[in-house]
């Protein structure tokens, strides 16, 4: 015999659902065993400690950090670490008014790239290459072939001595620059104070690996113009060439700017045709320029990973003020595994809380609440080690309150599924039917409410910082899971039971009795009350009365009237 259109339905959800499991076991096992990942996701700063990072403002002899600026540099400093995958981080000052230093807790052990993403890429800002002795190895502007420039610097005798009329005019390179450069070595105490130069000057430093040394001109596009910086693969005529860049998105000021100074680059030769990108006073790159535009492209020598490295400097680079590393230590958790294992117990009593009233109230449908929260559980850690490993999130305590309040959340949707179910049998309606019509009036309550909180969520982590996001990603996550789980899970089961003897013929310990429940005959515009009925009917009827809607009672209470108005009348 075919199965019918509602069970077809049910069994190609609960594959559906079958094979989104399936998809988070194969990603994670995957993970697992080519990744170096575990079954088991991350913890925060707050349960398994980390590094902590103190970082002292550098600034020139009399200057005082204000508070602004270190206020902007936390922030600046924050989205950099987000962007580089790190979850749960800290960032804090301490010290006098005078005197602050800005701390960072990073959970984990930290890596090599995020540690230079925080002590490094302080200052950023654009300056015209006067003199090297490196050879450049990238190009800024059209995808054209970079030429080969010569690594000699420009004779001392062609330089001018009259006034610098623009950033690349060699009157810049003074005879005393020009020695200056000559004994100038990466290795010298020069080459770790030079971000601290005047912007308006000549600077001499050398490049971010210290092999190569640049007289450069005065800064003429200054880094926080740049409105967005991301990394892809170069096309030429719509096809992908597999070549890594990165793109660049200026404001309108910085645009211009950019466009101006690249017209004038453009026309000169090697090496003053370079513009060097400059964080913390060391060259990062410098670009031979081969167009002129006001939304620059840097091609070079790129991998996937270094260009997005570069593209979050140059993105998130431009600090107000510089810093070094003055200490880096291991530090503790704060909570650690005891504070887990309470939070994952009174998850477990709320657990029970719940199966315990499913079961008083509900009897053997229970089983559906009971395994529609072990399907929903299994996704949630799925997703939550997934992310941990792939993404970088990382568990903290505040994560784990809001997976049990997402016991709470996905109860809900059972029970008003289920009341609507019942809401339907009392209308006279036999299960199948019930489970249908139930559906379409709990899914847009489900609906409504779990975007409510969905919303609630998104609010919090794009506003909240630290521990509050973990709290809202997990309560945004399980919102998503109770949609799936409800939908692919719930809704068939209660689809195949409904055609079951046990719970279609309405066992009295199945939870959908209609005895039991005080189903009553609802005729044309009429509702039968529970005073006319009898024995087990008045009990039922009772029941019904106790169950109507605040419609019904009001339909009811206005015959009632009514009635006693026609006997009035007749009297």
């Amino acid at each position: 015999m075919a199965r019918s259109t509602p069970a077809k339905k049910a069994w190609r959800s609960l594959a559906w659902l079958a094979a989104i499991i399936v998809a988070l076991v194969l990603f994670n096992g995957a993970g697992v065993l080519f990744a170096n990942w575990t079954w088991t996701p991350k913890l925060a700063l707050d349960l398994e400690g980390g590094t902590e990072i103190i970082l002292q403002p550098q600034l020139p002899a009399g200057k005082q950090v204000s508070q602004d600026q270190l206020n902007q540099a936390i922030a600046i400093m924050r989205e950099r670490i987000d962007a580089s995958g790190v979850s749960e981080a800290e960032i804090t000052t301490q010290g006098t008014d005078t005197a602050q230093n800005v701390v960072v807790s990073i959970p984990g052990p930290l890596d090599a790239a995020t540690k230079q993403r925080i002590t490094t890429a302080s200052k950023l800002d654009f300056r015209p290459v006067l003199m090297t002795d490196a050879a450049a190895t990238s190009s800024v502007g059209t995808n054209t072939p970079t030429p080969s420039p010569s690594a000699s610097a420009p004779a001392l005798s062609d330089t001018p001595t009259s006034k610098p009329t623009n950033g690349s005019d060699l009157a810049y390179v003074t005879p005393a620059l020009q020695q200056k450069f000559t004994d100038f070595t990466c290795k010298s105490a020069g080459a770790a104070t030079a971000n601290i130069a005047p912007a308006d000057q000549p600077l001499v430093t050398c490049d971010n690996k210290g092999q190569f040394k640049y007289i450069l001109g005065p800064v003429e596009v200054p880094g926080d113009l740049i409105s967005n910086a991301t990394n892809g693969t170069v096309t030429s005529q719509g096809v992908s060439t597999g070549e890594w860049a990165v793109n660049l998105t200026f404001t309108t000021k910085g645009g211009d700017l950019f466009q101006q100074i690249s017209n004038r680059l453009i026309g000169l030769t090697s090496p003053r045709n370079q513009f060097a990108v400059v964080l913390d006073g060391q060259v990062i790159t410098a670009p031979v320029v081969q167009g002129v535009t006001s939304q620059p492209q840097i091609t070079g020598s790129f991998t996937q990973d270094s260009s997005k490295t570069l593209a979050d400097q140059l993105k998130f680079g431009a600090l107000p003020i510089s810093f070094k590393e003055q200490s880096s230590d291991v530090i503790s958790a704060t909570l650690g595994t005891s504070q887990l294992l309470s939070g994952l117990l009174a998850g477990l009593i709320g657990l029970v809380l719940v199966v315990v009233y499913s079961v008083v109230q509900y009897r053997a449908l229970a089983w559906v609440t009971i395994t529609s929260l072990m399907v929903a559980a299994v996704i949630t850690y799925l997703v939550v080690v997934f992310l941990s490993w792939r993404q970088g999130y990382r568990l903290s305590l505040a994560g784990v309150a809001g997976l049990i309040v997402a016991i709470g959340i996905t109860a809900d949707s059972f029970i008003v599924y289920f009341e609507r179910i019942r809401d339907e049998i009392r209308d006279g309606r036999g299960l199948e039917s019930a489970v249908e019509a139930g559906w379409k009036r709990a899914i847009r309550t489900v609906l409504a409410s779990d975007t409510v909180n969905f919303l609630a969520a998104v609010i919090l982590f794009l506003l909240a910082i630290g521990n509050v996001r973990g709290f809202a990603l997990t309560l945004g996550l399980t919102t998503i899971v109770d949609i799936i789980v409800v939908s692919l899970f719930t809704h068939p089961v209660l689809r195949l039971i409904a055609r079951t003897e046990f719970f279609g013929g309405g066992h009295r310990f199945s939870g959908l009795d209609p005895d039991g429940l005080g189903a009553v005959y609802r005729g044309r515009a009429q509702f039968k009350t529970p005073a006319a009925l009898t024995g087990k009917s008045a009990a039922s009827g009772r029941e019904a009365a106790r169950r109507q809607t605040i419609a019904e009672r009001k339909a009811a209470e206005a015959a009632e009237r009514a009635e006693r108005r026609t006997k009035g009348k007749d009297s």
